[in-house]
């Protein structure tokens, strides 16, 4: 059995405290624990969410960093990283926080690694094969 921190929502480390500090949204998901269990036969991740984000945070707003999922002009997913300078996609666990997000409406020329601030519902991912912990759904683009 292994202990840490949030997968797609944390990995905190120093270097990402300052983006914390502008946006509170990424404090609530770093509250967020995971624990995962493997044992011979099955393989389990349990997540305990802070009260606030048991049943979702409607417009939730986060300035990070966008990494679009899929590639090309017209981008609906993307990965919103709180701090680029720590790869969110290296395998290490030091890394900033980190969020799926879904746009309610695609949008054209998003650069990767653009800052932007995005408002949209924070939901819990309760599903125990993942580490995913959250995602942003029916998100807006707010300013950049």
């Amino acid at each position: 059995m292994s202990v840490s921190r949030i997968a797609l929502t944390a990995g905190l480390s120093a270097a990402a405290l300052p983006v914390f500090a502008e946006a509170p949204g990424w404090d609530l998901l770093k509250g967020v624990t995971i624990e995962e269990v493997v044992t011979e036969t099955t393989y389990e991740v349990k997540k305990g969410f802070p009260e606030r984000l048991k049943n979702g945070v409607p417009g939730m707003e986060l300035t990070g960093y966008a990494v679009p999922l899929t590639p090309g002009d017209d981008i609906r997913e993307l990965i919103l990283v709180s701090d680029m300078g720590l790869c969110p996609f290296c395998g290490s666990g030091e890394h900033g926080a980190s969020v799926q997000v879904s746009l309610n409406t695609p949008i054209q020329g998003l650069e990767e690694g653009a800052r932007v601030t995005i408002k949209g519902d924070m939901m819990p991912v309760f599903d125990p094969e993942t580490w995913q912990a959250a995602v942003l759904e029916n998100a807006v683009i707010t300013g950049s």
